[in-house]
Parts: structure tokens; sequence; C-alpha cells
């Protein structure tokens, strides 16, 4: 790994990708930590103290996601969870309303208009859920009710504004911020390396390794260094089953196209255990997030038996009832993502057009059922993996405990998947581009 990206230094195109990748995640750190017009940056931080010296699980993952921005009001608060919930929505749609599914179908084209659509409904979301976050900074629901605004408001009134133009500029900043950080995650993705969402999660949660786990380490000594013990085995784990595999045998017949002869190879179909990939993990995650958001607006009322109940068991990470939600939504998402992403009547149109087959399984249909046959059968082992690596943390809560250090702590599961899935996937597509251009300077 180390030799690639020394050798993609060396080559002057992914030596641009690389810095230009670099600038664009310098940038989105900084717009993560520039306070929002009408925020109180110091109040702001005293409430974070406050916070984090009691035990208030509050917006774990969305402040996970936006690498603490969410918290601290800042410019890129929203992160790019408004992008992954109109992703969702729209991948939903698509097996429902048949002229997205023959959208889908169409190819660049048709992607192209989907994407388009996914940016305004992120745009959309973005105004929604900025304008529950000011609301909740407002009433003081934000930090759960344990920072008195009347002692440290968030959003001072200041007189010399009236307070409905600041609230106003401050959703249209952060819903700005939502577009910035889109805009520079489709960057990433063109002019960069890797996919550029998921480079500016990884930065994300990356950025608070050091901070959290030197609260650990303050909070408890023994505690962190279990928690490193366990995550070094559990990144061991990961890393075995993302590159696990079941390959295929494909053989392509002999065809003479005009005086050349074509065909006559082996190759192989790559089903990854893991096909899925981080998508379902966050696709739960970010459903998990909506009974908190709701249940905030509530405030401290304490006589509504149905938000008491919510909150004591949904939102709470270490109850039964929300550790098999999460585990059950995962293996849904898992199962859902791989049928909508890998279509083996298409694999196997493809294959006969060509002159491939299964050795063994006659092309067409017979093909297909295989091939769906073995992919049901991967997928469970893979949602299960999924599943257990996600809740690993919310067990260990419930078992040791730990505080809020630990609840927070970013190298959790879900933060393992995306870290080291994310990783992967960089490196793999950095040693593919070093590779096409070692071919393309042996062949000349």
């Amino acid at each position: 790994m180390l030799s690639a990206f020394a050798s993609a230094f060396k080559t002057p195109d992914l030596r641009k990708k690389i810095f230009f990748t670099l600038f664009m995640i310098a940038i989105y750190r900084l717009g993560a930590t520039l306070p929002s017009p009408g925020v109180s940056y110091g109040n702001v931080q005293k409430c974070l103290d406050i916070v984090e010296s009691g035990n208030n699980q509050i917006f774990t993952l969305l402040n996970l996601f936006s690498g603490g921005a969410l918290l601290q009001l800042s410019v890129f608060a929203l992160g790019i969870m408004p992008y992954i919930t109109a992703s969702i929505i729209l991948q939903l749609l698509t097996v429902v309303i048949p002229r997205l599914e023959q959208l889908r179908k169409e190819g660049q084209s048709g992607q192209a208009k989907i994407t388009q659509y996914t940016r305004y409904l992120t745009l959309g979301l973005g105004i929604l859920q900025a304008s529950a976050f000011v609301a909740l900074a407002r009433s003081g629901q934000l930090f759960g009710g344990a920072c008195d605004q009347s002692q440290y408001p968030i959003i001072p009134d200041t007189g010399k504004v009236p307070m409905w133009l600041t609230l106003t500029m401050l959703v249209i900043t952060m819903t700005a911020g939502t577009g910035v950080v889109m805009w520079l995650g489709e960057l990433v993705t063109d002019r960069g390396v890797g996919n550029g969402m998921s480079v500016l999660i990884f930065t994300s949660i990356a950025a608070r390794l050091p901070s959290e786990g030197l609260q650990i380490w303050q909070d408890n000594k023994t505690t962190f260094f279990v928690i490193v013990s366990l995550a070094v085995v559990v990144i061991a784990f990961v890393v075995f089953l993302e590159q696990a595999q079941r390959r295929i045998p494909v053989q392509y017949a002999k065809r003479m196209i005009g005086r050349r002869m074509y065909g006559g190879t082996s190759t192989y179909i790559p089903l990854k255990v893991n096909q899925a990939g981080v998508i379902p993990v966050i696709f739960a995650s970010s459903l998990l997030y909506l009974p908190q958001l709701v249940t905030s607006f509530a405030g401290s009322d304490t006589t509504n038996k149905t938000v008491l109940w919510i909150n004591r068991n949904i939102v709470a990470q270490d109850k039964p009832a929300h550790i098999i939600l999460y585990f059950l939504l995962i293996i849904f998402f898992t199962y859902f993502y791989v049928s909508i992403t890998f279509n083996p009547t298409e694999v196997s149109d493809n294959m006969r057009k060509y002159g491939g087959f299964v050795p063994g399984i006659r092309p067409g249909k017979p093909t297909a059922e295989y091939l769906d046959f073995i992919l049901s059968r991967i997928t469970l082992p893979g949602a299960l993996y999924l599943g257990i690596i996600s809740i690993l943390p919310n067990l260990l809560i419930g078992i040791v405990g730990g505080g809020q250090a630990l609840q927070n702590f970013p190298f959790g599961g879900t933060a393992v998947l995306i870290i080291v899935g994310v990783g992967l996937e960089t490196v793999k597509q950095i040693e593919s581009q070093l590779m096409q251009r070692n071919y393309e300077g042996f062949l000349r």
C-alpha cells in the first residue's frame, strides 16, 4: 500500500488528483469549524463542556458524520446527511415509480437526471433540517436540555437585528453549506481520488479520533486500552471480510467477427461477501436518528408516554429495542441495496450477448437463477457481518458502560466499517489507475 502511494506521488496526474482531494478536504474542515452568523461561539463551547461532563446522548450519529460541526451550528453543520437521506428516498422511489426505474435503465443520461433530482431534494431536506436544528438550538433542546439558554444563549438576541432575520439567515447559511458540501463531494468524485461523499464522511470521522480518544484516556485508561485492542481485532476482521468474494467462473466461446477470432477466454464474476459495502449501515443509521429528532421537539414534556418510551428504548443506544431495530434495519437495507445494484437477469443477458456462459449452467434464465441463488446465499453472511460489527459498541456500552466518552467514541462499529471500507476502496482506485498507466507504458 505504501509503495502504491509512493508511485502515485511520482505520477503527475495522480499527484494532482491527490492534492486536489486534500485541498477539498481542507475546505470542508474549514467550513465545519466556521461559526454561522448569529451563533454565539463562546456559549456553544460552554454548552459542549457541560454536555461532555454529563451523560447525554445527543445526535451522536449526526455529530459523528459532521465531524462535530452539528452541535457547533457551523456553516457545514448539516454535513452530508441531507444528501444521504435524499439518496435513500430516491433509491426507494426508484422501485415504486416506473419513471425513475426507466431513467435508471437509460444509462448515463438517465442517471444524470436522477442525480439532479437528488440535488433538489437535498436542498429541500437541508432547509427542513436546518430549520429543525435552529428551532432546537433556540429552545435549548439541541443539547438535550442540559444547557440553560437563559445563561448561555446559543442564538442571543442582541436587539440590533430582528430575531426573525437572524434565524432566516442562519437557516439559509446552513442550507447553502449543505449545497457546498454536496458540490465538494462531486468535485472529489470527478477530479480527485475516491468517492467524494465517502471521502468527506471518512474525513469527518477521522477528525474526531484524537479528541475522543484523549477523552476516553482521561476518563479511564483501562477502557481505552480495551477499546483500542478490540478495534485492532475488529479492523483485521473487517479487512478480511471486505476482501472475501465468491468467484463465478465464466467461459466465453470463440466467435469469428470479420476476419478475426474473438473469445475462447476464461474469466470470473467476483461476488463479494459484502456486496453492499457500508451503504446499509449509513442508511440504517440515518433512519434511526429520526425518532430522536422528533422527540426532541417535545422538550421536557414528561407526560407523553409515547415520547418517554421512545427516549428510553429507541433513542438510548444500549437498550435492546434500539440494538434489535438497528440490526434488522441493516439486514433489510443490505438485501435491498444488493437487489437494486446487482441484477442477475441483466448480467445473464449481457453474458449471452457476448457468448459467455457459466460451465454446467445453461445460458439465459437458468444462469440468472443460478446467480440469484449464489447472491442470496452470500448476502446473508454479509448482512450478518455488517449488523454484528455495527452493534458491537452498543453491546459494549450496555455490558461495561463507559460514560459519554465511550458512547461518542468514533472508532465504534459504524465508524470502523466506514473508515476501513472507504480506505480500501480509495487504495484500490489508486492502484487501478497506476496499473492502467503501467500497462499503457508497457504497450508503448
